[in-house]
C-alpha cells in the first residue's frame, strides 16, 4: 500500500474518531440538559402537590397559562367509592370506600393528600418538558357520574382527562387526550410518559403481615397467568415488554389498579417497590409507562379500579384481577376455586356468624371425606391387631432384615392388610388442608368479623400480649388462644392415634408430638379463622374415630376373620423388581434365597 494511501486512512480514522466523540460529548450534555429540566419539573409538580389545599403555586412551564391558581377539589362518588380529584394536575387526591373500614374503625381511604401522584411528562421541541402536575386544570363539564378536566396550554395545545363512575362498580372510567401538540412536542420523542406512584397505607392490624402481603403484579395480555414483584424483598424492580393489560398496586386486602383495555403496548415499562425506613405506611409503589402521543390523540379505554380484593367483585371485571389473590398453585388452588369457595359463598348467603359458617364448611368436608378416612381407620385397627406377630417375626428372624421382610409382607398377605392402606386415603385430604392454609388469610369476607374474643378472624387473635415489646423467638409478642387450642387438641389426637395403631416407636412418636408444638409458633400470628378451622376440624377427627371405634368397627371380630385368612395358602407372587434382583445375583454367582455363592457348593466332576 502506498504512503500516501496509508496516511489517508490514519486522517479519515482520527477524523471519524473526533466527530463520534465530540457528538457523543454534545449527546450527552443535551442529555444532563434535558434530565436537569426534566427533574425541574418534577420537583416543582412535587412543591405544587405539597402545597395546602385552597393555597396558591407558581408552577412556571414554556406553556403554563397560569402561574397562580388555587386548587379546587371535584367530588365524584357511587355507592361504594367516593373520589375528590383536584384540580392541580387534575388527578384524583383522595379515595374513600365506603362499604370498608380501616382496623381502627375509621374510614378506609386508600390514599389521601400526596400519598397517591398520576402525571404525565411530555418532551417539547425546545428541550424542555411539560410536567402535568404543575398544570392548572379546569372543570369543563360535570354531572353526577362524570368529570371532565381540560388543561389549555401555549400554542393551542390542551391536556383532558375524563374520569366515569357507574353505579355498583370499583371501577372508574378514565381516558386522556392530547390535542394541538403536533408544532409542540419533540419530533424525536413523541411520547408521554407517564409515571404513577403512590405511598400504600396501612389499613390491617399488623403492618407486618400487611407489608409481606403486599407488592405490584401486573399481566401481560398474551399470557393467561399473572406475575408480581418480590414481596419479602425491602426493595424490587424490574422492566417490562410491551402489551400489558394492567398494573397494580396490591396490598393484603385492596388493590389500585391502572387499566388498559387496548394495553400499554411500548416497551421499557418501569415498576418498583421499596420499603420505607419508618413504620408511616407500608411500601413505596412506582410504575412508569409510555403512551404514544399522535396528532389529536385520546386514550379511551383505560380505567382505574379502586376496590376490595374480592374474588367475585374482581372475577366479574373478566381480566383476571381475581388472580392477585394468593390462593394457591396447582391443585390447592384449584380446590379453593372449585370446592372452598363455592361452598363458602352458599352458606355465606344463609348464616351471618362465620364462626358457624366455618363450623359447616368443615362438617361438609368432613362428610365428603368419611368413607376415605373410615379405610383409613379400618386399616390402622387391623395394623393393630397384627402388632404382636409383627414383634414376634422381628425377634425371630433376628437381624436379617429381608426374611423379617419377606414373613411381613406374607403375613399381610393371609391377613388381607395393606401396609399402605393407611397412606393413600390421607393423602385425599392433603389439597384440602393446604387450600385452607392459603383460603383463610386471604378471604376478605373474615375481615374485622368478631368470634368470642377474636376482633378479627382475618388476622391473629391475641388474649395477652407480652410488656415492653418483650418477644419470644419464632413465637411473637403475644399468646393466641385458638392457636393453643389447635396445639391442644392435635397433640390429643396424636396421643389417641399411637395407641390404637401401636406402630409409633422411637424417634418417629418424638416427632410426632413436636409437629405441633412447631405449629404453635407458626399459626400464633397467622389468621384466627385459620387455626379455628384446624381446630375443629381434628375435633371432629377425635370423635370420628371414637364413634368408629366404639360403634362401626368390632376388633373382636375384626380379629376372627384375620385369623381365618391366615389359615388359607397363600402364594406369594414376586415382583418385577423382585425377579429382576434375582436374575442379577443367579449371574453373579449367588443363591438369591441365602445370599451365599452357589459356586462353593459344586464340585466339578474328576476333582
Amino acid at each position: 500500500m502506498e504512503r500516501s494511501s496509508t496516511i489517508g486512512y490514519v486522517l479519515i480514522f482520527v477524523l471519524f474518531a473526533g466527530f463520534w466523540y465530540f457528538t457523543n460529548q454534545n449527546t450527552e450534555v443535551l442529555e444532563a440538559q434535558q434530565e436537569k429540566a426534566k427533574e425541574e419539573q418534577v420537583t416543582e409538580a412535587e412543591e405544587v402537590a405539597d402545597a395546602p389545599t385552597g393555597g396558591s403555586t407558581s408552577a412556571e412551564s414554556v406553556v403554563a397559562v397560569s402561574d397562580s391558581t388555587p386548587e379546587s377539589i371535584t367530588v365524584l362518588s357511587n355507592d361504594l367509592l367516593k373520589i375528590e380529584l383536584s384540580s392541580k394536575g387534575g388527578i384524583p387526591k383522595k379515595v374513600i370506600l365506603n362499604e370498608y373500614e380501616r382496623y381502627d374503625s375509621s374510614d378506609l381511604v386508600l390514599f389521601e393528600d400526596n400519598q397517591m401522584s398520576l402525571g404525565y411528562t411530555i418532551p417539547l421541541v425546545n428541550g424542555t418538558f411539560i410536567n402535568t402536575l404543575t398544570q392548572n386544570f379546569t372543570v369543563q363539564q360535570t354531572d353526577d357520574n362524570e368529570v371532565i378536566m381540560t388543561a389549555n396550554l401555549d400554542g393551542g395545545a390542551q391536556i383532558t382527562q375524563t374520569y366515569t363512575v357507574v353505579p355498583g362498580s370499583y371501577k372508574v372510567g378514565y381516558k386522556v387526550a392530547f390535542d394541538g401538540f403536533e408544532n409542540v412536542i419533540s419530533p424525536n420523542d413523541r411520547f408521554a410518559e407517564l409515571n404513577w406512584s403512590a405511598k400504600i397505607q396501612l389499613q390491617e392490624k399488623s403492618i407486618e403481615d400487611e407489608r409481606n402481603v403486599s407488592t405490584i403484579y401486573y399481566k401481560y395480555a398474551t399470557e393467561d397467568d399473572v406475575d408480581y414483584l418480590s414481596e419479602t424483598s425491602d426493595e424490587d424492580d424490574e422492566k417490562l415488554q410491551g402489551n400489558i393489560k394492567w398494573i397494580s398496586f396490591k396490598q393484603k386486602f385492596f388493590n389500585q389498579t391502572l387499566i388498559n383495555e387496548n394495553q400499554f403496548t411500548e416497551d421499557a415499562i418501569e415498576i418498583s417497590t421499596s420499603t420505607p425506613s419508618t413504620d408511616s405506611h407500608i411500601k413505596d409503589f412506582k410504575a412508569k409507562l409510555f403512551i404514544p402521543i399522535e396528532d389529536n390523540s385520546e386514550v379511551s379505554d383505560m380505567a382505574l379500579y379502586y376496590g376490595p380484593n374480592h374474588y367475585q367483585t374482581l372475577q366479574k371485571e373478566e381480566i383476571d384481577l381475581q388472580k392477585m389473590i394468593p390462593l394457591g398453585w396447582g391443585i390447592f388452588g384449584w380446590v379453593n376455586k372449585g370446592i372452598v369457595i363455592p361452598i363458602f359463598n352458599w352458606l355465606d348467603n344463609y348464616f351471618a356468624s362465620y364462626g358457624l359458617i366455618i363450623l359447616l364448611l368443615t362438617l361438609i368436608i368432613k362428610m365428603a371425606l368419611f368413607f376415605p378416612m373410615f379405610k383409613v381407620y379400618k386399616s390402622t385397627a387391623k395394623m393393630k391387631l397384627l402388632k404382636p406377630e409383627l414383634d414376634e417375626i422381628k425377634e425371630r428372624t433376628g437381624g436379617d432384615a429381608q426374611k423379617a421382610q419377606q414373613e411381613q409382607m406374607k403375613l399381610y398377605k393371609q391377613a388381607g392388610v395393606s401396609p399402605l392402606g393407611g397412606c393413600l386415603p390421607q393423602l385425599v385430604q392433603m389439597p384440602i388442608l393446604f387450600a385452607m392454609f392459603r383460603f383463610f388469610p386471604s378471604s376478605i369476607e373474615l375481615r374485622q368479623e368478631r368470634l368470642w374474643w377474636a376482633e378479627d378472624l382475618s388476622t391473629y387473635d391475641s388474649i395477652w400480649t407480652f410488656p415492653n415489646g418483650f418477644e419470644i423467638p419464632f413465637y411473637g409478642d403475644h399468646v393466641s388462644l385458638f392457636t393453643l387450642m389447635m396445639t391442644a387438641v392435635t397433640l390429643v389426637y396424636t396421643y389417641m392415634n399411637s395407641q390404637s395403631s401401636g406402630q409409633m416407636v422411637g424417634p418417629m412418636k418424638t416427632v410426632m408430638y413436636l409437629m405441633p408444638l412447631m405449629f404453635l409458633g407458626f399459626f400464633n400470628n397467622y389468621a384466627a379463622a385459620l387455626s379455628f378451622y384446624y381446630f375443629l376440624s381434628t375435633c371432629i377427627t377425635i370423635i370420628q374415630n371414637f364413634v368408629i371405634r366404639k360403634f362401626v368397627i368390632d376388633e373382636d371380630k375384626l380379629h376372627k376373620q384375620i385369623q381365618e385368612s391366615k389359615k388359607k395358602k397363600v402364594k406369594m407372587k414376586k415382583s418385577g423388581l423382585q425377579k429382576r434382583l434375582e436374575d442379577m445375583a443367579k449371574k453373579r454367582g449367588i443363591d438369591p434365597k441365602t445370599g451365599k455363592s452357589s459356586n462353593s457348593s459344586k464340585k466339578k466332576p474328576g476333582k
